[in-house]
């Protein structure tokens, strides 16, 4: 008996679905560290759902649906979950509010997503990716934040809040985010820059035993917001320098040859 390609890929799909479900387990009972684990498990295997597709030449319109189903329980659900549970499960409606918002704005990216989807191949995104956005609250789960943050007298309730306000905020903006570079040769000599992001990264997470996983994250959420920011304001600057030369012309006095 043989199986349809399309198969390979949806098989991923639904690990990474099944990832999900574990972390909100592990949630339940109290286990963070081995909830947040499970949201990085799903977002390796969400890669390589992509990648199966494309050696199987089996990409679909039913493997983006799913994929975005998947995506919502793992990226969506199971982060916003974990956040109420070890955070703002005592403030009341202000803190079921807070924890859902990776939800509802993570649900509200993707749908945006696939209504603008013209191939499966992107160079960027528009908005930070869902999986960047639970991989951001995840490394700080993984990371001893405690102890940065003591010593400076700020309190775990006062960076949460902001950052996952922020980062959800952020899936539905228009700031654009990179795409990860597919490591081909094609891949690199297009976006070298990139891959030795990337590749620095890597190597700073391993060297440092886990402690870089968080700063990484954060610079690659503030590169978007900066680089956006700089974008906005030539642009402003150039509109500014547009409508002046227009008054300077319109100013300027006519010649008639009477």
């Amino acid at each position: 008996m043989r199986f349809p390609r399309a198969v390979v890929p949806s098989l991923f799909t639904t690990l990474n679905m099944f990832c999900g479900f574990l972390s909100i387990t592990y949630s339940v009972k109290g286990d963070f560290t081995n909830a947040a684990i499970f949201i990085f498990l799903g977002s390796l295997f969400d890669a390589f759902d992509g990648l199966m597709a494309r050696l199987t030449k089996s990409a679909s319109k039913f493997g983006v649906e799913f994929d975005s189903l998947s995506d919502i329980v793992t990226f969506g659900v199971a982060p916003s979950f974990m956040m109420y549970q070890m955070e703002f499960v005592s403030w009341g409606s202000l803190g079921l509010l807070i924890s859902a918002l990776p939800m509802i704005c993570g649900g509200i990216r993707l749908a945006r997503f696939n209504v603008q989807l013209s191939g499966f191949d992107k160079d960027y995104f528009n908005g930070l990716p869902i999986p960047a956005q639970a991989a951001i609250l995840c490394s700080y789960v993984l990371t001893d934040m405690d102890t940065v943050l003591q010593p400076i007298g700020l309190g775990r309730e006062q960076i949460l809040a902001p950052l996952v306000m922020v980062v959800s905020l952020i899936m539905v903006s228009t700031i654009k985010y990179d795409t990860l570079p597919k490591f081909t040769s094609r891949d690199i000599q297009a976006h070298p820059v990139r891959f030795t992001f990337v590749l620095f990264a890597a190597l700073a997470i391993i060297f440092t035993k886990g402690k870089a996983l968080f700063p990484v994250f954060i610079f690659y959420l503030l590169f978007g917001i900066v680089r956006w920011s700089i974008t906005c304001v030539k642009k402003w600057n150039s509109d500014e320098l547009d409508d002046e030369e227009e008054e300077e012309a319109m100013a300027e006095p006519t010649h008639s040859n009477h």
